[in-house]
């Protein structure tokens, strides 16, 4: 069966009885508070029902042109730009579809649409308006054009009014505020029912009634200009509706039992949304879209009578419908007939319409708010899309994932919601004369070479998009994207990261080497007497609170890795070896062998950069940094320092932490590069043989992807970044890359300086080479990044994109071999309070899971996963563990994580459980009972003081019976 032939199935029978109470819809805004987090963010995989409606449209004075060819009469819009502001363009030519009808219908059949909207300009039949005087060729235009719809099986749906008015009308009569219009717009309607009807059956009488009304004879913001304030407004939409309504049952008793065809009005919207979620606020939600949609959809759609909240503020202005007027009014439309986009929506809505609340582009909240207020109607989406700037040419990336997103909002509403809604009409065929805004935006699929002769089309992104997903009817489930079962290797690193770790040198109470007393009459407390102390003792790693503390944190989660970075500027203030800060030494190292002491091996990272002076010294940090040549030498000293005193506890080492390139100059770059393979040589050298570590460098590797698939220049772009983000830094260390700046020496000292890749993953960006806003751009590598408001977002707007990690492991396999990769950094932001962690719980679960596919999948030699991060308190909004009033408390994420780890991945239920050895951790230099050497010299005293006074009182007590004997 053709797709159009579920049109007549699925609206057989007129809307004429509907139960819905009046209000209904306001219970929206509760249940879109209230949706599944974050289950009903996530695409949705998923196809539309069979015999959806797939269509494109168009508007006959934004796309014919011809305005006097052939007998064609003027419109308002033809006297507004020819007459009120001939300075303006206008759209006399626009894309001249007029007199390119078969260049239309080619791209029609090559775009695959099941339907075609488009609308017959009135004054290009009737000049005047009237029956009077018809003009043969319009007529000719249109049946031609429905012809060749018909043989390329489009079904054509045809707007008989689309705010085209003929100038003759509106000079004799006033427009649509004199009462004699609804009967000739009956007149004319009949004339094309009777022309057109046989091959006809979707048909709209009028397109967005509340611009023609509100903005045509209130505001006169539109043609015919007429500012009369809200009398007019209201007066000229009360003839509006009479005349769809006489229209709808011209057809309805002349026209359907013969040509079965359907009638209905497309009627625009906004979306809004409550300041905050009270009754007021939403009350004044539901009235909002009661003065714009409801004023129109009420009379129709259930009592044939304008909203209860319009009536009660506007007694003196609003119209009143006779009992005889509403009965006539009510039920005259097939099914909803809907349009939503930039044509209304933040453009032509007065902002008294929000009634002081928020104004979105939430489509599938208004699907629901017009399914749960009018009886759950058939809906037809009319009119849908963005808009782009005139600067777009064929890759309009923007465009096509407002498109996107919008399409996915009815797939949920459907799928979700059951709204019924059973086709879609993309917006719109072509570029072309956008009303008040000229040629200075685009909203088509084709692009149109205004300044060629023909005006010649082409595809833009956004046509290959919307092709390819009308012949997948929909976004089908792909099997890349099911989640798999099966567990990581034995020996596979579960760990956390913290950028930095929680220094208190604070020495214990028991430290302190002065004298207290206790004062019970005054002050009730300890009071130092002065001048007393007591030896001081040597400190002991015990005697910090806080390394006990994230030490037990972590046994807590079941981790067997952690991941921090050194304080440089801490560790050597100056910047060299004449000032070391042997107290925080001796707390790292504490803390170190406590790790080590419960068997979690340390990930230690010499240099992070953070915000204060780079996470740099001050005399470096004030002399260039990383410009200067001589920072390289000052961090090869730092690193021998730290390999000296920590070495012996620490299993990886990582040079340089994320560096992040887009703040590196070349120099920088350089400088870094060098610095890192020096650090790698130096302990390659003196320490690991001894210490047995491993060494590299840690680079930050977000995925991105083209933003136009369908674009080789996105496809370059793209290429592009990963080669300036990842290879800028990893290709003279781990390939074979060298850079003009270096030496042959230099380049023999950086290759090969690593013992594996080890990268942090965030997040996913789009990239697109189209450059719409040059102050967006990023002009070194002519690129723009952007985000696809269909992927999961984080409260920061990070993107939530599972498969990105994927892929970006198998591009680093793909570069420099099959070497062993740890993945030191992966987590996201999230609002406890408000998402209860669920966001993070997410995240985890999927991540965790694409990084399984690529090594049971892919064959990625994966050697370790960290989640980010530790707890808030170091970094927050990402932590595992809350920090709140000093308290840290596990999150439900870190619970989760846990049971990961535990499982060592995702097993399958049936499978048996594999029982990995469990290795000590060798170190020589490393045990308790060096650890704990001062409390077993206390224990190992008492001990014996225990045994010889045991003794002596044995022996004494002998020697007494003796001598009573």
């Amino acid at each position: 069966m053709h797709p159009s032939h579920h049109l007549v199935l699925a609206f057989c029978l007129p809307i004429y009885c509907l139960n819905a109470d009046p209000g209904d819809g306001k219970k929206t805004w509760s249940k879109f508070d209230n949706l599944p987090y974050p289950e009903d963010n996530l695409f949705l995989y998923d196809t539309f029902p069979p015999g959806f409606m797939w269509s494109v449209g168009t508007a006959a004075y934004q796309v014919e042109g011809g305005w006097q060819q052939n007998g064609k009469g003027s419109s308002i819009w033809d006297t507004y730009f020819h007459k009120v502001n001939p300075h303006l363009p206008n759209g006399d030519v626009a894309s001249d579809s007029y007199n390119n009808l078969h260049r239309d219908i080619e791209v029609l059949k090559s775009l695959k649409v099941t339907h075609y909207r488009f609308s017959i300009s009135w004054a290009r039949i009737f000049p005047n308006g009237t029956l009077s005087n018809p003009n043969e060729p319009g007529l000719n235009y249109y049946s031609i054009l429905i012809q060749r719809l018909k043989e390329i099986g489009v079904e054509p749906i045809a707007t008989l009014y689309h705010w085209d008015l003929p100038q003759k009308l509106q000079d004799d009569y006033g427009g649509w505020v004199n009462e004699s219009l609804p009967d000739i717009f009956k007149d004319y309607a009949e004339f094309c029912f009777r022309s057109f009807g046989k091959e006809v059956k979707h048909w709209i009488t009028i397109d967005n009634p509340y611009a023609v009304a509100w903005h045509g004879y209130a505001t006169g913001k539109l043609p015919p200009l007429i500012r009369g304030g809200k009398l007019l407004g209201y007066r000229a939409a009360h003839n509006l509706i009479k005349a769809h309504a006489k229209v709808w049952h011209l057809y309805n008793d002349y026209f359907r039992p013969n040509q079965r065809g359907q009638v209905s009005i497309a009627l625009s919207s906004h979306s809004i949304k409550p300041q905050n979620m009270t009754e007021q606020d939403i009350t004044e939600c539901q009235k909002s879209l009661e003065f714009v949609l409801g004023w129109f959809a009420k009379p129709i759609f259930t009592d044939g009578d304008y909203p209860q909240s319009m009536k009660n503020d506007l007694p003196s202005i609003l119209p009143v419908f006779t009992e005889t007027e509403k009965k006539f009014v009510k039920g005259t439309a097939d099914y909803f007939a809907f349009s939503f986009g930039p044509v209304l929506s933040f453009q032509l809505l007065d902002s008294d319409m929000k009634f002081k609340q928020v104004e979105n582009l939430n489509l599938r909240m208004v699907l629901n708010w017009i399914s749960n207020e009018y009886n759950k109607p058939q809906i037809f989406i009319m009119e849908n899309s963005w808009l782009g700037p005139n600067s777009t040419k064929r890759e309009d990336a923007k465009y096509m994932y407002y498109l996107k997103q919008f399409i996915m909002e009815i797939l949920k509403a459907i799928r979700y919601d059951a709204v019924n809604i059973t086709g879609y009409t993309a917006w719109s065929l072509m570029d072309g004369f956008e009303w008040l805004r000229g040629y200075s935006i685009r909203r088509g699929l084709y692009y149109v070479d205004f300044a060629s002769h023909n005006k010649r089309l082409m595809p833009k992104s956004s046509a290959l998009f919307y092709r390819k997903l009308i012949e997948q009817n929909g976004f089908p489930p792909l099997p890349e994207n099911q989640p798999i079962e099966g567990t990581f290797p034995c020996g596979f690193a579960w760990g956390t990261t913290s950028y930095t770790i929680q220094l208190d040198t604070t020495p214990s109470q028991f430290n302190d080497p002065n004298v207290y007393l206790w004062d019970p009459k005054k002050t009730k407390s300890l009071t130092k007497v002065e001048g007393a102390v007591t030896p001081k003792r040597k400190s002991h790693c015990v005697d910090f609170a806080a390394i006990r503390l994230q030490i037990s944190l972590l046994q807590e989660m079941h981790v067997t890795h952690f991941h921090f970075s050194l304080r440089w500027a801490l560790i050597l203030p100056l910047g060299n070896l004449t000032k070391v800060n042997h107290t925080v030494l001796h707390y790292y190292r504490c803390f170190l062998s406590e790790m080590v002491r419960v068997n979690i091996t340390p990930v230690v990272a010499l240099w992070q950069y953070v915000i204060e002076q780079q996470g740099l010294p001050i005399p470096l940090a004030e002399h260039g940094a990383w410009e200067n040549p001589q920072i390289v030498q000052a961090f090869v000293d730092y690193s021998r320092l730290c390999f000296k005193e920590l070495g012996n506890y620490v299993g990886f080492w990582i040079t340089v932490n994320e560096p992040y390139v887009r703040n590196l100059s070349y120099t920088s770059g350089h400088h870094l590069l060098k610095a890192h393979a020096l650090a790698w040589r130096v302990y390659d050298k003196e320490f690991r043989q001894s210490q047995k570590g491993k060494i590299s460098i840690a680079l930050q590797a977000d995925w991105v992807e083209p933003a136009c698939p369908f674009s080789t220049n996105d496809k370059d772009a793209t290429n592009r970044i990963l080669e300036f983000d990842i290879g800028w830094l990893a290709g003279p260390i781990f390939g074979r890359v060298d850079y003009p700046s270096f030496t042959d020496d230099e380049k023999k000292l950086i290759q090969g300086t690593f013992d594996f890749f080890a990268l942090s993953h965030y997040t996913t960006k789009l990239v697109y080479w189209e450059r719409e806003d040059a102050s967006k751009n990023n002009h070194y590598l002519k690129v723009r990044p952007m985000t696809d408001n269909t992927w999961l977002h984080s409260p920061n707007r990070t993107a939530v994109v599972p498969w990105g990690l994927r892929r970006v492991l198998n591009w680093v396999k793909s570069k420099y071999g099959n070497i062993p990769i740890y993945i030191l950094a992966n987590g996201i932001d999230d609002n406890q309070e408000e998402f209860q962690d669920k966001l993070r719980m997410h995240y985890i679960q999927n991540y965790i899971n694409e990084a399984l596919k690529a090594y049971v999948i892919d064959d990625v030699n994966l050697a370790g996963y960290f989640a980010y991060s530790f707890n808030d308190k170091t970094d927050p909004s990402y932590g595992l563990y809350s920090y709140i009033a000093n308290q840290y408390e596990p999150k439900p994420s870190m619970q989760h994580y846990r049971k990961i780890i535990d499982s060592n991945g995702f097993p399958s239920p049936e499978a048996s459980v594999i029982l990995c050895p469990v290795e000590p951790v060798p170190c020589t230099e490393i045990n308790f009972f060096q650890t704990r050497k001062s409390l077993l010299v206390f224990v190992s005293f008492i001990f014996l003081a225990f045994i010889v006074t045991v003794f002596m009182i044995i022996y004494y007590a002998k020697k007494g019976k003796r001598m009573y004997l």
